[in-house]
């Protein structure tokens, strides 16, 4: 049972295919946990290009698994990203998000058995 995260858009955008849902959980526990490695290269480096580009793409991710907190919080790196703030001003907000998406991933896991 989804605690962690929500599939309610996934199944509506797929009309309720079940191989497709399976390839769209498969991408997210695969190629997600990746780019959050590489915000956090970001942060760690002052690139705020690099966390853009990377929270960017993450984003819709966060969307459709139905992660909203994540979501919100992503939201805050990208605006943190423009304004060129400060790595501590990011840090409990990245950590959060993390967080939540590997408490998701290990939810899709067991779910899903992938």
């Amino acid at each position: 049972m989804a605690l962690k995260y929500n599939l309610s858009k996934v199944y509506a955008l797929s009309d309720n295919d079940p191989e497709f849902v399976k390839e769209i959980l498969t991408l997210f526990v695969t190629e997600v946990p990746d780019d959050l490695l590489q915000v956090k290269e970001g942060i760690k480096k002052k690139d705020h290009k690099h966390a853009y580009a990377y929270a960017h793409k993450i984003k819709p991710s966060l969307d459709l698994l139905g992660l909203n907190v994540a979501f919100e919080e992503i939201l805050q790196i990208e605006a943190w990203t423009k304004t060129e703030g400060k790595k501590k001003d990011i840090k409990e907000t990245f950590k959060s998000v993390k967080t939540q998406v590997s408490d998701a991933i290990k939810e899709i896991k067991k779910d899903f058995d992938l």
